[in-house]
């Protein structure tokens, strides 16, 4: 299996203006990384997320860390943690939550599901029913909820962090191309190390780990940072080759289903989270390049059909090594 990551490349310079926002982001990231060990780059991706304001899929075999990936990032940020588990008869309600009548006050209630937290894991997120997933789309697009007529604000900064088992397909739904077009980034996690796995068993696991992780951020901190990210200048040269990268899609004879209007923003903006992680107010074309597989390649589908995610990220390559890069 492919993982689709970002190569972390030396600390920036703490002197620039953005020292202060490194030195959070470094802070962050060293703190799941206490946990989820020996996966830099898929830390690195996922913060990139939530400084681009986007939602993660996170498609892989079971028991490789993606529960833990997100607990430990909820709590490295001190925000609000739920965790969905998607079953066939999991219903909208259950997710969004219900009106209740209260005969005391002869009013109706309503009571908030599991999709009102910060950060929510979407776990098995196949195994729902396309009404389900539908309910779960409006509100990755949206950052609302509707139930009966009215629309409730969800809260500040909210992540979707969505697993999928890539290997399993009885009793599960394939996820629509509209709603996997709602994922910022798409990737796999991988086996950790042998050295990294070896002091995981020999310490009796994550759990422990996992409940003694501080806040590094909190919640105003991250907001700050991802208004920063969006203030990252992006050239005119820059953003015709993102363009170029997604007409190539349009125009390769390969390509049932090529890059959207909303992957070419999605890969724009990644592209300027993944700069002020670098301790950079400006982006350069190798984020560009260490963020096209991720971001681009769960948006597109191929003709043949097959489904792999692996040959969609093979063709992303093959885009990037024939576009001319700018200078």
């Amino acid at each position: 299996m492919t993982t689709s990551t970002a190569t972390i490349s030396p600390a920036a310079d703490l002197t620039t203006p953005a020292a202060a926002d490194l030195s959070a982001l470094r802070r962050l990231e060293d703190t799941v990384a206490q946990v989820v060990r020996g996966k830099r780059d898929v830390i690195r991706l996922a913060v990139v997320c939530l400084l681009a304001d986007g939602h993660l899929l996170v498609e892989d075999v079971p028991g490789v860390g993606k529960t833990t990936l997100a607990r430990t990032l909820a709590r490295a940020l001190g925000l609000a943690f739920q965790r969905i588990q998607f079953t066939s008869d999991l219903l909208p309600s259950d997710i969004i939550g219900v009106s209740i009548y209260r005969q005391e006050q002869q009013t109706f209630e309503f009571v908030p599901g599991p999709l009102f937290a910060n950060v929510v894991l979407a776990d098995e997120i196949n195994r729902a029913t396309p009404k389900t997933q539908s309910a779960l789309l409006e509100a990755m697009s949206e950052r609302k909820v509707s139930v009966e007529r009215r629309r409730y604000q969800l809260s500040r900064p909210f992540l979707v962090l969505a697993t999928q088992n890539p290997l399993e397909y009885l009793g599960t739904y394939p996820l629509p191309e509209s709603q996997l077009d709602r994922f910022l980034m798409s990737l796999t996690m991988g086996y950790p190390p042998r050295d990294e796995e070896r002091r995981l068993i020999l310490s009796g696991g994550v759990d422990a780990l996992v409940d003694r992780v501080e806040p590094a951020l909190d919640q105003a901190e991250l907001v700050s940072l991802q208004q920063r990210a969006r203030e990252v200048k992006v050239t005119e040269k820059l953003a015709d080759y993102i363009l170029q990268l997604a007409e190539t899609t349009r125009k390769g004879a390969e390509f049932a289903l090529p890059v959207s209007t909303r992957g070419v923003q999605s890969l724009y903006r990644a592209t300027q989270a993944l700069a002020l992680c670098e301790g950079r107010d400006y982006a350069v074309p190798d984020d560009v390049q260490r963020l096209a597989v991720p971001v681009l390649s769960h948006r597109v589908t191929l003709k043949r059909g097959t489904g792999d995610t692996d040959e969609a990220r093979d063709a992303i390559r093959q885009i990037l090594s024939t576009t001319p890069v700018p200078l």
